[in-house]
């Protein structure tokens, strides 16, 4: 399930030649992609870190209506990605990066 992730995060970099909404909400999900930028936002308790934290709690609130998130969460926990509430994102774009890496891991940028 990690490695579909990754790949299909890739893939959805490449649909993209500029600036847009959905390479801008799609940020935090790098440090998913990326360890060791995860560990050095992690120490510096960056914006993004706590960005990717707020969204991990809000996948795990809604793994009912998502139920693919349940294997995707356990697979970052095992890797030590967990979420944390810090409150520094809004709704709208929870609910859109959870839709986006529900489309990951159903294969919608698999390739």
């Amino acid at each position: 399930m990690y490695r579909i992730f990754c790949e299909s995060y890739q893939n959805f970099l490449n649909t993209f030649d500029g600036d847009s909404y959905r390479l801008r909400i799609s940020e935090p999900l790098e440090l998913i992609v990326n360890s060791d930028q995860y560990q050095k936002e992690e120490e510096k308790q960056s914006e993004l870190y706590k960005r990717l934290c707020d969204l991990i709690c809000f996948m795990k609130e809604n793994v009912e209506r998502f139920p693919k998130l349940k294997a995707f969460l356990w697979t970052l926990s095992s890797r030590n990605i967990n979420g944390k509430k810090y409150d520094v994102s809004n709704l709208e774009e929870l609910e859109e990066q959870t839709k986006l890496i529900n489309s990951f891991l159903n294969l919608a940028y698999w390739y």
